[in-house]
This record gives C-alpha cells, sequence and structure tokens, in this order.
C-alpha cells in the first residue's frame, strides 16, 4: 500500500488516464458488489429463497442507517478536495480529521437505534413467522459493524481525495475476500444460514472500515493523515448538506425497495421478493461500475473547482459523459447474454422462480443505458459544491420518478410493469440532467460563456423571421 505514487491532481487527463485514475475505485465497487452477491448466492442455494427473501426485505433498512457514511465521503471529499485545491493542505487534514471521528460516532449511536428497532421495522415491512424471526437475526447481527460499514464508504471516497486510490481498493480485495472465504465457511460449510452470512459480512465490514482507520493514523506517504480534528460546524454542516444528495440517493433506493417488495408482495408474493433480491444483487455489479467511476473522478472535479479552471472542467465532464455512454450500451448487452446462465446460477434449484428472475434481469438490465449519466449527475453537482441540487437530482431520480412508476406501472400493464419501472425513472432523470447541465453550465464554467455568447449574437439566417424584424446595423 506504500509503493503507490500520488497523483498530482492539477494536470490535464485524457480518456486513457481519466479511466486509469478511476480504475481503482471501479473496481473496488465492482469487488464490494461482488462480495455481496455471494451473500446472496450462498444464502439462496444452501439456506433457501425465504432466507433470501428476509435479506431482501430488511437490507433497506440497514441501508438507511448507513447512508451517514455516504454523505460524509462525499461531502467530506468535496470540502477537502476544494480545500487543497485553494492551497491549504494542513487545514483539508483537519477537515479530513473531523470528519471521520464523526462519522464513527454517530455510527456508534445508529447501530444502538437499529438494534432496538429491528422487530419493529420487519414487521412494518410485512415480514411475519419465519421471515420475521430471519429478517430481525440477520439485521441485529449487521449492527456490530454499523460504524465500521459507514467508515468503509467514506474511506472509500477519502482514498481518492488522498491521491492513493489504489489504497481503498486494496482493503476492499482483502475485506471481500473474507467475506467470501466466511461465507463458504459459515453458510456452506456449517449450515448457519442468515446468521452465518451476516457473520461474515460482519468480519470483512470490520476490516473494510478499521484498516484504513489505522492506516491514515499513522504516517504515511498520502495527502491526507488522522490528526488534530478542526472544530467548525459551519464546515461540518457544509460538508453534509453538500453530501446529502449522496445520502438521499441511498436512503431513496431503499425506501424505493421497500415499495418494490410491497408491491411484489401484493402483485406475485414471497417468489417476487426473491428474484428482486437476485436482480438487486446482480444489478449491482453493473451499477457498481458506474458509481465506481463517479466516486473516483469527482475529487478531480472538485479539485479543478477550488483552482478555478474551467477549461479542465469542461474537458472532465465530457469525458466523463462518453466513458459512461459507452460503458452502458456495453453494460446492456452482457445483461442480454448472461440473463439466462446468472438465474440458472441463483435459482435453478426452482424453475418457476429461475423463470421469474431470467425476465426480472432482460427487462431491468434496459435501464444501464441512461444510468450512467443520471447518476454522473448527481455526482457531478456534488463535486462543484451545489449539494441542494445534486440531491434534488438523486430525489427525484428515485423517490419521485421511480416511486410514480412503479405504483403505477403494475396497474397499467400488470405485474411485470415493476420491472419496467426503472427504465422510465433513469430515462427522465438522464433528461434532467442534461437540461440542468445546459441551465447551470455557465454558472460553473462547465459550458464556454464566449461561445454562448457567440451563439446568441449569430445573425439569424435570411429569411428568418428574426432576421426579418432585426434593426439595421449603425454605421
Amino acid at each position: 500500500m506504500t509503493t503507490e505514487t500520488t497523483m498530482d491532481m492539477s494536470r490535464h487527463l485524457s480518456a486513457r488516464e481519466l479511466l486509469r485514475y478511476t480504475l481503482p475505485s471501479i473496481a473496488m465497487m465492482v469487488f464490494t458488489s461482488i462480495y455481496g452477491v455471494v451473500d446472496g448466492l450462498f444464502v439462496s442455494n444452501y439456506a433457501g429463497k425465504t432466507a433470501l427473501a428476509a435479506i431482501t426485505l430488511i437490507m433497506p433498512f440497514i441501508m438507511i442507517l448507513g447512508t451517514l457514511g455516504f454523505m460524509m465521503g462525499s461531502g467530506g471529499s468535496e470540502l477537502i478536495s476544494h480545500t487543497r485545491g485553494r492551497g491549504d493542505g494542513e487545514l483539508a487534514n483537519r477537515y479530513f480529521s473531523m470528519i471521520v471521528y464523526v462519522t464513527l460516532g454517530a455510527g456508534t449511536a445508529l447501530a444502538l437505534i437499529g438494534a432496538l428497532a429491528m422487530r419493529p421495522v420487519a414487521q412494518m415491512l410485512g415480514a411475519s413467522g419465519q421471515l420475521l424471526e430471519m429478517c430481525v437475526l440477520y439485521g441485529r447481527i449487521l449492527m456490530v459493524s454499523l460504524p465500521a460499514y459507514m467508515l468503509q464508504y467514506a474511506f472509500q471516497t477519502f482514498a481518492s481525495t488522498a491521491g492513493r486510490p489504489r489504497l481503498g481498493l486494496y482493503v476492499t480485495l482483502t475485506a471481500g475476500l473474507t467475506n467470501m472465504s466466511l461465507d463458504l465457511l459459515f453458510v456452506g460449510v456449517l449450515g448457519w444460514g442468515v446468521a452465518g452470512a451476516a457473520w461474515a459480512t460482519v468480519t470483512s465490514e470490520l476490516i473494510g472500515g478499521f484498516v484504513p482507520l489505522a492506516w491514515f493514523a499513522r504516517p504515511n506517504p498520502s495527502l491526507l493523515r488522522l490528526g488534530r480534528p478542526a472544530r467548525d460546524p459551519a464546515a461540518l454542516a457544509r460538508a453534509c448538506v453538500n453530501g446529502s444528495s449522496e445520502m438521499m440517493a441511498v436512503v431513496a433506493i431503499s425506501v424505493v425497495s421497500i415499495i418494490y417488495n410491497l408491491q411484489l408482495l401484493k402483485f406475485i408474493g414471497q417468489d417476487g421478493v426473491a428474484a428482486y433480491g437476485v436482480v438487486m444483487y446482480l444489478s449491482m455489479i453493473f451499477t457498481a461500475i458506474f458509481e465506481g467511476f463517479c466516486m473516483g473522478a469527482a475529487p478531480l472535479m472538485s479539485y479543478q473547482h477550488g483552482a478555478a479552471n474551467d477549461a479542465e472542467k469542461r474537458s472532465l465532464m465530457r469525458t466523463s459523459l462518453a466513458i459512461l455512454g459507452v460503458a452502458g450500451a456495453a453494460m446492456l448487452l452482457a445483461s442480454q447474454l448472461l440473463a439466462h446462465p446468472l438465474a440458472l446460477i441463483f435459482a435453478g434449484y426452482d424453475h418457476d422462480l429461475m423463470a421469474l428472475t431470467e425476465t426480472a434481469l432482460r427487462i431491468f438490465s434496459v435501464s444501464f443505458l441512461p444510468m450512467g449519466v443520471s447518476m454522473y449527475g448527481s455526482s457531478l453537482f456534488t463535486a462543484l459544491g451545489n449539494g441542494l441540487v445534486s440531491a434534488a437530482l438523486a430525489a427525484g431520480r428515485t423517490l419521485g420518478l421511480e416511486v410514480a412508476s412503479v405504483l403505477l406501472l403494475p396497474r397499467l400493464v400488470g405485474p411485470m410493469g415493476i420491472w419496467a419501472a426503472i427504465i422510465v425513472a433513469e430515462a427522465m432523470a438522464a433528461l434532467a440532467v442534461g437540461a440542468l447541465i445546459n441551465w447551470l453550465g455557465p454558472r460553473y464554467g462547465l459550458r464556454d460563456r464566449r461561445t454562448i455568447s457567440e451563439e446568441q449574437t449569430k445573425a439569424p439566417a435570411p429569411g428568418h423571421p428574426a432576421a426579418m424584424a432585426a434593426p439595421l446595423p449603425k454605421r
């Protein structure tokens, strides 16, 4: 972890260099998703579809509790990178320390609240009988590592901010391999079911959160080190407000997942919830590519924003959108080709569940085409310090568009409309991102003001009504 060269964020990056810089973050997020998938794979095949449905039902609540880590990571990264861009490295380190300590303390408090609330929340989500007991067991065990889980996601962002993106990848690889090995032992060999999957996850999260905590606390070759924290409530509030978009995105996804589960229980039954669990596990791998790219690219945009380098901001945005567009098309193609074998691996023991899962995957995967743009929009405005626009995009994309779609489409086209809801939401969100960049672009230097001025003053074509009405030029 000490041989990686710290990158100079001030220089221009080509598409290849931008991909190279963001690749560790992409790999980190993909691998995090893969070891989440392994949880689902072992639970589905060794503990059965009721256990898989239990994890699918309770996971949104656990994700909501952990969202503060996303908020602190993304909002703190913008604050730290912007401060460094202004040339104040010492203050950036103090902000970094403040955010890490606040995250750790808040995570401990939320873990206690979550453990107490687990049973009533599971009942509210529709669980009963054996399904309820499995939800409570799995959720309470995961509260052991909730503070580490929140730190893990914060440090994944801070690794790029510190100019050491591979650090997060190394830690994630170690945590992921631990999770997968313990899944095999606890669930596959010892037959501990959902409890085994939970303890495997707890162990991996403790590694993912506390190993980088110890690394940053020691002298290290990165741009950041834990030490005396800043006592700046205004800066902390700025980080929270700016990072609220990422927190809102996770909260919104979790709320949407709850609504999906309720709709699936109503229209399809427990098999629908189990199929949705498989779709979510598998889609996490694909969407992790978008998430990792946005996570890795955001500190670069924040740095250039702090340095007031508009030309480089425009270059970063255009290159990023091109990369995400190509990635979305590739993901759609891969999903269509792999839908059947993936459904077979997860649900081959139940023919009806396998068929339902394959259909859901094929429909859901169409959303990958616009998804990269809609996700990048929120990340972009966070990096530029506009947390309100970013939060509005995140909330509108899921809580607004996707909730409306998942509630209305089943009534219009039947149960299969549930799987298509995300396509409508992502397409409309991508259009909204384009409109916001066009509208707010000049304010942040994302559009060349000179070009806009030339477009506005360009003479209309002969015969155009505007040309006929235009006054003669003065001599």
